[in-house]
């Protein structure tokens, strides 16, 4: 839906909330539960969608028919997208996930076949409006213990600005901007926002990678400069910043000062746990799922610690010395704040909305609470649907405060 004075912010919720990897699963999910949640959020206009799509159901949507289906449905129903999910490439539901979630990485051929044809996708989907730009989150590199080491770097790096040249081609043929927004996350690539930075002064929007654009599409080096800062940027996910325990201004300020888009702003909440002891962590158990990964970045007196998932943060956890706060990657409803024993990291949340409603960060706000599946029953016992409504009624509320 378009918020903000001019209708200039479009939020949204990412359909990867729903579990489905082959089309068939992906239509019948998009038929059942967007109809439902625009009449309760936005009855009155259209309704945008963040759409996830795997990669067995981007290849499915080369078939014209698939796709003038997906059209129709968007069309009948006044929705339109505008951000796509291309972060994780296979299943992502109801069975292991952990860190496969990241592959194939940035160093793959088939990662970066995948994103260009969710570019392709996505430049036909947009709607009529030479103002929207669109977007495709992603991994932010790969898992760091695979895709660290320099000639590591050096691939993805070199794979992204390939993209980059995808990109600037879709632009000149169907005049549609699309933006790769790398999504930092603990115990990636792209870990920390200092860490963001010194990736895109360093490798993708150093000279070489101008040069190398400029190569592949036959721009000038200037213009090939120009088009790397347009098509790449970007995806800051609130529960991945807080969790590493970044300043909400500072940070923000740092990617502006970089000359860094962010091309999408993902509304989401982690655990926060201060004061942790060996007792008090039992509190967290119940969201040491087998699904997922929840990296946990530790806070005392000696600096931060990082935890590739909870097992290993409660080996590590010793009794006495309770000077030290957890924080987890556990996306929670952003709508609640004390979780009991423990809260949530919505503070950040409030406080980068706080921002972003002073001096716009994105024209892309997608809530992005995924793991409803999960979650233990009590913090779900209002439905998927209500969930999700509850997140955006919230969101709308932070942003006309």
């Amino acid at each position: 839906m378009r918020l903000g004075r001019n209708g200039e912010n479009h939020l949204t919720y990412c359909t990867n909330i729903h579990p489905g990897e082959t089309w068939a699963e992906v239509r019948g999910n998009l038929q059942r539960f967007l109809p439902v949640v625009k009449r309760q959020v936005a009855p009155d206009q259209d309704f945008g969608v963040g759409l996830r799509l795997s990669a067995a159901a981007a290849e499915a949507l080369r078939e014209p028919a698939s796709f003038a289906e997906l059209k129709d449905f968007l069309a009948a129903n006044n929705l339109y997208v505008f951000t796509i999910n291309g972060f994780p490439y296979g299943p992502f539901h109801g069975v292991r996930v952990k860190e496969e979630v990241y592959q194939p990485d940035w160093q793959d051929e088939a990662r970066l076949r995948y994103t260009d044809l969710l570019a392709d996708l996505l430049a036909d989907l947009l709607p009529d409006d030479p103002s929207l730009e669109g977007s495709v989150s992603t991994v932010p590199g790969g898992f760091k213990p695979l895709a660290s080491d320099p000639a590591a770097v050096a691939r993805v790096a070199a794979m992204m600005v390939r993209h980059a040249a995808h990109l600037v081609r879709l632009r000149e043929r169907t005049g549609r901007t699309i933006a790769l927004a790398l999504e930092p996350e603990p115990c990636c690539l792209l870990e920390t926002i200092e860490e963001t930075v010194a990736f895109f002064e360093t490798h993708l929007f150093a000279p070489k990678s101008a040069r190398e654009l400029a190569a592949l599409t036959g721009l000038g080096t200037a213009a090939a400069d120009e088009a790397l800062r347009r098509h790449l940027g970007v995806c800051y996910d609130l529960c991945h910043a807080a969790v590493e325990f970044e300043d909400p201004a500072a940070s923000l300020e740092r990617l502006r000062g970089a000359g860094i888009r962010i091309a999408k702003l993902q509304i989401t909440a982690g655990l926060r746990l201060p004061g942790v002891t060996a007792a008090s962590a039992d509190v967290l158990r119940p969201f040491n799922d087998k699904v997922y990964l929840h990296q946990v970045v530790q806070r005392d007196a000696d600096g931060l610690t990082r935890f590739v998932d909870l097992p290993q943060a409660f080996e590590a956890l010793a009794e006495g010395d309770a000077a030290r706060e957890w924080r987890v990657h556990f996306h929670v409803p952003i709508f609640i704040e004390d979780l009991g024993a423990f809260t949530s990291t919505q503070s950040f949340v409030r406080e980068f909305l706080a921002l972003h409603r002073a001096r716009p960060v994105s024209q892309h706000l997608e809530v992005e609470t995924y793991t409803w599946d999960v979650l233990p029953e009590r913090y779900r016992r209002d439905g998927v649907v209500g969930g999700i409504v509850n997140e955006l009624d919230w969101v709308k509320r932070q942003l006309v405060a």
